[in-house]
């Protein structure tokens, strides 16, 4: 049986780096690429923090692609960890990955109308800003009718936002193109901050990677222990969240979560630019295409994580089936 065919598109960033490496560690999942997008850091800074990851990885038969270097119509913003910029090589060793020429909106779009044309569907991983795909949908209408789901994370509605107090920062760095996707009616699973901040990575964790999960692992743990995401007086606990590597998880073992569809819209202006907002009872003229996570297994999620990346150190690495 072929794994489906995934396209990680991402803003790396330590929980895209988390994200990516459970990913390539997974076989159930056929990654046909990684596209960068400016969100994070930079797109100079995105794309090689991506190559490195992937060539940390040991899975350099992954292509990386650079995409879209500024959202469609805000001023840009960058995460508050920018100064990150990219990973330097006592992180990921030295770059062993080169990125492709190709241009990642061309590669999605490139992707999706094969995948029309073949009678199956792409599955695009959105863990950056959605500048990317808003480009493919705009260039070519017809990439909707080639991309079967769209797991992402993004948005904040029960909780408050991590960038505004009502706004996620996916949402928030490009506001105009997550509004674009979700009004483009492609089926969306979404996991907002008010499921990624249920599972939280301790101490003990970050221990656990560095011990069983070889120099990917190390670099992981290296990471969130400099750039601790431990909040005690937002969580009411010790830790923090990886919330990208969510999606990954879903698209792995989706029994570990449930939620709900609903009608999903970001504002693009404003005071609360940004900000999402779900219709669960029909109220508007837009259709439930979105299936909003609300609650996750923690204790599943974080023992497939460490699983995951333990991979990395005990040689269990396997391409995907059909590969």
């Amino acid at each position: 049986m072929t794994a489906p065919g995934v396209i990680i598109d991402t803003d790396p960033g330590v929980d895209d780096a988390v994200a990516i490496l459970v990913a390539l560690a997974s076989p159930e999942i056929d990654l046909l690429g990684v596209s960068a997008v400016a969100g994070n850091v930079p797109l100079k800074a995105a794309i090689a923090n991506a190559a490195g990851i992937v060539g940390l990885s040991g899975r350099s038969d992954v292509p990386v692609r650079a995409g879209a270097a500024a959202p469609l119509a805000r001023d840009q913003v960058f995460g508050k960890y920018a100064a990150i910029g990219s990973f330097g090589e006592d992180i990921v060793g030295r770059q062993t990955v080169s990125p492709d020429p190709e241009n990642a909106v061309h590669f999605l779009v490139r992707q999706a109308l094969a995948a029309a044309e073949e009678g199956g569907s792409l599955t695009v991983c959105a863990i950056g800003p959605m500048t990317n795909i808003a480009l493919a949908l705009i260039q070519e209408p017809a990439v909707q009718r080639g991309i079967g789901r769209i797991v992402a994370m993004g948005g904040a509605f029960s909780v408050p936002g991590h960038r505004t107090p009502w706004a996620e920062f996916n949402f928030f760095a490009d506001p105009h193109a997550a509004e674009a996707v979700f009004r483009s009616g492609i089926p969306v699973t979404l996991m907002p901050l008010d499921v990624t901040c249920q599972a939280l990575f301790t101490v003990e964790h970050i221990d656990r990677f560095r011990a069983v999960g070889g120099r990917p692992g190390a670099a992981i743990a290296d990471l969130m222990t400099r750039f601790d995401r431990s909040d005690v007086a937002r969580y009411g606990r010790p830790g923090g969240p990886i919330h990208d590597a969510m999606t990954i998880a879903w698209l792995v073992d989706p029994s570990m979560f449930s939620g709900r569809a609903a009608a999903v819209g970001v504002e693009v202006a404003g005071l609360t630019k940004g900000q999402a907002h779900a219709d669960f009872l029909g109220r508007g003229d837009r259709a439930a295409s979105v299936t909003l996570i609300d609650r996750v297994d923690e204790a599943r999620f974080l023992d497939f994580i460490v699983g995951r990346m333990a991979r990395y150190g005990d040689g269990d690495l396997r391409l995907p089936a059909g590969a």
